[in-house]
């Protein structure tokens, strides 16, 4: 008999770890549970050990995988072959963005951001798929990305350009994976209260600072309103309201606009 699972990355912090302990304890509001197993993946293995200890409600397998090497994708998988479960939910919430212009930053700045966020999606998403078997509803693959996706930002270009590949490539799989009867569901919030900034800015800033502070959400509410769209086979979610409005005027102004207004922001 087959275990259903969950997959999770970026689970030891900020949105992953709210879509962790959301899972565990959901009795079916949020999303076609109950699971055997959620596989928590991150880095930090110390962390997911504390994790797999504390959290309540389901069992909790630490996966400790570097996504931004293919050894840390294929970590994932060979385990995936191995035990063969089946699959109801993967969730790719693993990111990283460094702030700062591109001819100021590092080869490993701009290699890491494109590896995590889109390279390590793209196989990891791949490798899951053979795994994904409909059974107490459809199985489904939500990817984080960001309203940053939506324009291009000076001082945050490849962060910016990488989530607009998670956009694209979510809506793309969606059709691809349509006839499986699995959904893809694009999440697109803005900023975040989580250690997002802090790591963005190298430590420089805790939390935001400019005009974005005004717009913050909570993790766990981003975690609840993309479980409740995936279950409801949305390709798209954008989310609060303030960023409904960003993503309605990247369609409409000019770029030359848009990158006037961003280059100006810090």
């Amino acid at each position: 008999m087959y275990r259903r699972i969950a997959i999770i990355t970026g689970a030891s912090s900020g949105i992953g770890k709210a879509f962790l302990e959301l899972l565990a304890r959901d009795n079916g509001d949020l999303y076609n549970t109950p699971f055997d197993e959620i596989w928590a993946v991150a880095r930090r293995e110390e962390v997911l050990a504390g994790l797999a200890s504390s959290v309540e409600g389901v069992k909790i397998v630490p996966v400790a995988a570097d996504l931004s090497e293919i050894s840390g994708i294929k970590t994932i998988e060979d385990k995936l072959k191995s035990e063969e479960p089946k699959v109801g939910l993967l969730i790719n919430s693993a990111g990283m963005g460094i702030k700062g212009t591109v001819m100021d930053k590092p080869d490993s700045a701009i290699t890491d951001t494109i590896s995590i966020n889109c390279t390590a999606l793209s196989l990891l998403t791949r490798a899951v798929v053979p795994f994904m078997k409909s059974g107490n509803g459809k199985p489904g693959i939500i990817n984080i990305a960001s309203s940053a996706g939506f324009i291009p930002q000076p001082n945050f270009a490849v962060y910016a350009a990488s989530k607009s590949y998670v956009i694209s490539f979510s809506r793309a799989m969606s059709y691809e994976l349509k006839p499986l009867g699995i959904n893809v569901t694009a999440v697109c919030p803005g900023p975040v209260r989580t250690d997002f900034q802090r790591r963005a800015t190298e430590g420089r800033e805790d939390d935001f600072t400019d005009w974005r502070k005004n717009f913050v959400e909570d993790p766990v509410k981003i975690a609840t309103v993309s479980l409740k769209a995936s279950r409801k086979g949305k390709r798209m979610l954008v989310y609060p309201f303030s960023q409904k409005c960003l993503h309605l005027a990247s369609k409409f102004f000019p770029t030359s606009g848009i990158l006037c207004f961003s280059g100006n922001l810090k």
